[in-house]
């Protein structure tokens, strides 16, 4: 067992503190916020994360994990601290760190015995010796050293992302740190985890270079689908042929209206900034935040191709969330879309199994559910794959719509069958007008060990 300090119950803290308490260490969650440590205390979760709610319960019934308001009363019974705050953009697009600077100065001043600091935060390649800096100058004499340790959590699916990860980095420069870095994670060793061992400054950049990447894929797969429209092919088709190449794999080519959340537009932009403090412009990724701009306006055009003039006219938005099974809106599409129909005259009325109200947007009629926000409207946008729109009765959706049309901005439909049921009808890169019949039915492939032919999976839905 490792006693062990997160600072920070955002996101990334409760997940990485509850987890961690689940491993079997004994771990003191540091928050300053009242309200939110009480709802803590009580097993309480304050944003929505399947499996979390359970988890955080289980381990406070073991005594394993404790949630205080003051980092004085955890950091001096710790092994090892945590940083978990936020590194929202600042504004000028940098990551802004004073919430790093002044959690590495608590721990400075609490500290008892050798201790561990990592950061668990996404932050720029040179924190970590922004960390050592700060507490050697306020603690010469302390003896300590800082780990960078990147999480790679999805929202929607953390604690599995935790459990059973991919790989786990870590960043030192000393064997007394990575030896306790290995004892907290020594579960995962069971598993075979991959453990990445390397500097500090290397695990910074693996962080923002991962989700730098995976954002490129999507601006990627997008600016194909825009093409398909154009052409008259099936974006879903190419994608899944794509993914079968093992140096491109499927991942992350799933069309749609960009991507948002509380990573991907933040650690873009940071790391454009990162390479333009040393002189060198990121051109690619300059053209992966431009095309995720273009991206989600691109949606608000695919309305208006149906509808024409938006002016008079009653939008049906479904799932304003950035993805399924969070309740996360940080930069999500619906931000920009929404507005942008507003613009055009459009009346919202809009339903999210979690959420019921967006911050800074007004004039929007929140429904019970899906057939309730239709009801009286020109157009259904489907805008998140939550799984209860999965499976829409579009008879049911048409009887109570003013005008039947419907855009698909998930692509998780058969254009052909949503347009069996007489419905106006387009998603993201998938325009059939063009295509050759046979080209519309589903992917076969021949498996290289057999000589039948087997069809996967209906690509139609993913």
């Amino acid at each position: 067992m490792v006693n062990i300090t997160v600072v920070g119950t955002g996101y990334v803290g409760l997940v990485t503190g509850a987890c961690l308490a689940d491993f079997g260490n004994r771990v003191i969650c540091v928050d300053n916020d009242p309200k939110k440590l009480k709802t803590l205390r009580d097993g309480g979760i304050p944003f929505y994360e399947p499996g979390l709610k359970e988890l955080v319960e289980m381990n406070l019934g073991r005594d394993r994990l404790v949630f205080v308001g003051d980092a004085a009363e955890a950091v001096p019974k710790s092994d090892v601290v945590f940083i978990a705050v936020g590194t929202p953009p600042d504004e000028n697009g940098h990551a802004d760190l004073r919430y790093v600077r002044e959690v590495a100065a608590a721990i400075a001043d609490h500290m008892n015995g050798y201790t561990v600091v990592v950061t668990k935060s996404t932050v720029p390649t040179g924190t970590g010796k922004l960390i050592e800096s700060i507490i050697r100058e306020r603690r010469p004499e302390a003896e300590f050293d800082v780990v960078s340790n990147p999480e790679f959590l999805r929202e929607g699916s953390a604690i599995g992302d935790f459990m059973r990860p991919d790989r786990v980095v870590i960043g030192a420069s000393s064997e007394r740190a990575v030896a306790l870095m290995e004892k907290i994670y020594r579960p995962l060793y069971l598993l075979r985890t991959p453990i990445v061992r390397t500097t500090v400054a290397n695990a910074e950049m693996i962080k923002y270079a991962s989700n730098a990447f995976l954002a490129l894929k999507i601006s990627y797969i997008n600016e194909i689908a825009n093409l398909c429209d154009l052409v008259g092919a099936d974006v879903t088709v190419v994608a899944r042929a794509m993914g079968l190449d093992g140096r491109i794999s499927d991942k992350f080519l799933h069309a749609g209206p960009g991507y948002g959340g509380s990573c991907f537009p933040k650690d873009t932009l940071a790391l454009t900034h990162i390479a333009d403090k040393v002189g060198y412009r990121f051109r690619t990724l300059e053209a992966v935040l431009e095309v995720n701009r273009l991206q989600q306006l691109r949606m608000v055009s695919k309305v208006s191709s149906l509808l024409g003039d938006l002016r008079g006219k009653t939008i049906a938005v479904l799932g304003v969330t950035f993805k399924p099974n969070t309740d996360d809106v940080r930069d999500s599409p619906s931000l920009t879309i929404i507005p942008e129909l507003q613009r055009q005259g459009a009346s919202i009325r809009a339903h999210d199994p979690i959420v019921s109200h967006l911050d800074g947007i007004d004039g929007v009629t929140w429904c019970s559910d899906a057939y309730e926000a239709a009801a009286g409207t020109d157009c259904v946008v489907l805008l998140t794959e939550w799984n209860e729109y999965r499976d829409l009765d579009f008879s049911k959706l048409k009887e109570s719509m003013r005008s039947a049309a419907f855009v698909d901005c998930r692509n998780i439909y058969d254009p052909r069958e949503v347009r069996k049921f007489g419905f106006a009808h387009t998603a993201v890169g998938r325009s059939f007008e063009s295509a050759a019949p046979w080209a519309m039915e589903d992917v076969v492939i021949r498996e290289e060990s057999s000589d039948t032919i087997s069809r996967p999976a209906t690509l139609e839905k993913h």
